[in-house]
């Protein structure tokens, strides 16, 4: 559709022999995602703010109940029209607009999978110590500045090669390693957690932590908590549709309600158990499972810690699949289609994400974890906002799939290509947030107390604000030529 210049196989509708998600595919997906160490990691990085692990569940109850709301809605749209987010956005934004978008999008999902790298050489470092043990005394030749020993950039490397080979596999055929996934991690997963509360002297003496933080300071945290939790996968809300269009029945993406909210708490149970577990073990807080694998060093451990850290090196290839490579390649793909199609386009994120943005200045301590995920979330809140609102309520589920292929079709609005409904709405979703985002980036910024909290309530703030004016905005100044539920049935999806 729309030929060479504005479209390729890989954005086109997606054909019904290739449409193979099944309700269980749905499932298994996202047991693959939640069962990873980033999202350990933030579970621990919610006792490390000063949450007591009674708060931090219910940080992770809340946000992962709002990331199942947007993933599912927005899920929903794919598995109905059956194109990618990169098509969708230009019935919401305009044809030309878009593209804006789409490039907000590449370079957070570039982002993304530089931190996932970085979380998948852990994860080979963890099993080379464990086979090797000398490898911990390999000299540093690195700058302390660098941020990176010389170890851990042999295992950097190590584990980006391994994962160039599964950027081969089609988009369409990825869910059965999802699946393989789903059943390999939780078993590591598990075995730490048991093995934690059985040396720590059972459930009691883990849940011991009390809140360290009181009064106001202690409910921003947990404000501040919920946000990491939603921002962890807000990346989703916008790139499900890039797996949703997969599906073979559209109503399937309903179970993501159920299986989200469950698996993430499950999972950042264990961040919690760990975190509060390696402090009464070792004195610390040790807020990645791979330092606590790391600590396993008779003959024995070695062996269970090459199992743990191999399950999670498969966790950490699959999240950075699902998460980032396949959403990048699609946005590449539709800047050049005739060029660049998702297997070309998943090489190119890898090279970009890998080695130009230096996840390692990023991941430092378990602070900078909570701003970073907290800080891109900004823009993919309003992003997601316009296009569920724009689906569900302006269009009212009614959109002409070939028009959006056609660049001066009735989804360009104007000579510019560009819905002005949306984007004001896109600006005024995230631009009341830059200021306290600039000053969790750089601390030493003044920034008023109010522009703070208003970031850490940020997510919805840019969801909520963004869908309603977009709404607003449709209602008293409509698009007429784009309203075709009025010339169709009610609930039809596509014409």
């Amino acid at each position: 559709m729309g030929g060479g210049k504005w479209s390729n196989a890989d954005l086109d509708p997606v054909l019904p022999e290739f449409r193979t998600w099944r309700t269980y595919n749905f499932v298994t997906y996202w047991i693959s995602d939640a069962f990873a160490v980033s999202n350990w990691r933030i579970g621990s990085s919610l006792i490390a703010i000063g949450l007591s692990w009674k708060l931090a569940l219910a940080a992770v109850v809340v946000g992962n109940f709002m990331t199942a709301l947007v993933v599912t809605f927005n899920g929903l749209i794919g598995a109905r029209l059956h194109i990618p987010f990169t098509i969708q956005a230009r019935s919401a934004y305009g044809f030309y607009f878009s593209y804006v978008v789409i490039i907000f999008r590449i370079i957070i999902s570039v982002f993304w999978y530089g931190i996932g790298t970085w979380t998948g050489a852990e994860c080979v470092q963890s099993m080379i110590y464990a086979i090797w043990p000398r490898f911990r005394n390999v000299p540093n030749r690195l700058p302390k500045s660098a941020n990176i020993t010389t170890g851990f950039m042999i295992c950097y490397f190590i584990y980006w090669c391994l994962c160039l080979p599964f950027h081969y596999i089609p988009a369409h055929q990825v869910r059965w390693f999802f699946t393989f996934k789903s059943v390999v991690t939780p078993i590591a997963g598990f075995a730490i957690v048991g093995w934690i509360v059985s040396e720590a002297g059972g459930g009691t003496a883990v849940f011991a932590q009390g809140n360290s933080l009181k009064g106001s300071s202690l409910g921003w945290a947990f404000m501040n908590g919920v946000y990491a939790m939603v921002g962890n996968f807000a990346t989703m809300g916008v790139n499900m549709n890039d797996f949703a269009r997969y599906s073979k029945r559209p109503n399937s993406p309903y179970v993501q309600l159920i299986v989200i909210p469950i698996v993430f708490i499950v999972m950042m149970l264990f961040g919690i158990i760990g975190a509060n577990g390696s402090r009464i073990l070792y004195g610390e807080l040790l807020w990645d499972p791979l330092l606590i694998v790391d600590n396993w060093t008779s003959k024995g451990g070695r062996a269970a810690a090459f199992f743990c850290a191999t399950a999670f090196l498969i966790a950490s290839i699959g999240v950075n699949i699902s998460a980032n490579s396949i959403s990048v390649a699609t946005d590449l793909s539709a800047l050049v289609p005739k060029y660049i199609n998702i297997r070309r386009g998943q090489f190119i994120c890898a090279i970009l994400g890998a080695w130009a943005m230096t996840p390692w200045n990023i991941l430092t301590s378990a602070g900078s974890l909570i701003d970073f995920m907290s800080g891109y979330t900004i823009w993919l809140a309003p992003i997601s906002g316009i296009l569920i609102a724009d689906y569900w309520w302006v269009h009212k589920k009614v959109l002409s799939v070939p028009e959006m292929y056609i660049p001066d079709g009735i989804y360009a609005y104007n000579k510019y290509g560009t819905n002005w409904r949306a984007v004001v709405a896109f600006v005024v979703g995230f631009a009341p947030l830059l200021p306290g985002f600039a000053q969790s980036v750089n601390r030493s910024l003044d920034v008023s107390e109010g522009a703070t909290h208003l970031y850490y309530l940020g997510y919805f703030w840019g969801f909520g604000m963004s869908a309603g004016i977009h709404v607003l905005l449709s209602r008293v100044f409509p698009p007429k030529e784009t309203m075709l539920h009025g010339r169709a049935h009610e609930g039809e999806s596509a014409m």
